[in-house]
């Protein structure tokens, strides 16, 4: 199984994490692999590029994330604290930071500098399928399987919102490039769209 792909932002190259523990990294012009990257244990759930094409980031099954140097092939961080799988992973627009959701209900907030957390992120019931980064980088979006999503704070940590309507799990979240709105997918069937400023919503069905 192919879990998660991304798409370099000059659009030439791709990154798939795949069943296989690897992940692969891929010329679109040619549909040739160019490197496959190996240093997982276990399945990879989640990988991501940055903003600048020169790094990626992959969550796993083994409970780690792992900073890649694209060009080398090469792990340059490995970020060890989550205590079950990691299953979606984000880096921020300007490449210093990461986010990553697990199985294990919090989000993490990481300098990718120095491998290190900066905030571990509670307020989930149930595990994590879904995290992304706001454009400007100070608030974040997370799905989860206790049916809600949450706004965060990155700054302070702390949730601002929390978004309910769906009735069942949550594996897809996004947020639009100026902040104001969110989009939920569930496995209720549905599609939710939020203004992040009152709350409201509407339906996609």
């Amino acid at each position: 199984w192919v879990y998660s792909v991304a798409i370099s932002k000059d659009g030439r190259y791709a990154l798939s994490g795949s069943a296989d523990k690897t992940l692969r990294y891929w010329d679109l012009r040619t549909g040739e692999t160019i490197k496959v990257l190996k240093g997982h244990n276990d399945w990879v759930y989640s990988v991501a590029i940055s903003k600048d094409g020169r790094y990626a980031l992959s969550g796993s099954a083994d409970k780690t994330l792992r900073y890649w140097d694209l060009k080398r092939g090469k792990t340059i961080k490995v970020l060890k604290g989550h205590s079950k799988g990691v299953n979606s992973v984000t880096i921020s627009r300007d490449g210093r930071y990461a986010l990553s959701g697990s199985a294990d209900k919090t989000l993490r907030y990481w300098d990718l500098k120095s491998g290190k957390t900066i905030k571990v992120l509670k307020g989930h019931s149930k595990g994590i399928n879904s995290v992304t980064i706001s454009r400007d980088g100070r608030y974040a979006l997370s799905g989860s399987d206790d049916k809600t999503v949450r706004y965060w704070n990155l700054k302070t940590g702390k949730t601002i919102k929390i978004l309910k309507g769906h009735i069942k799990t949550i594996p897809s979240v996004a947020i639009s490039p100026d902040g104001k709105y969110a989009l939920s997918g569930s496995g209720d069937n549905t599609v939710r769209y939020w203004d992040l400023r009152y709350e409201t919503l509407k339906f996609i069905e």
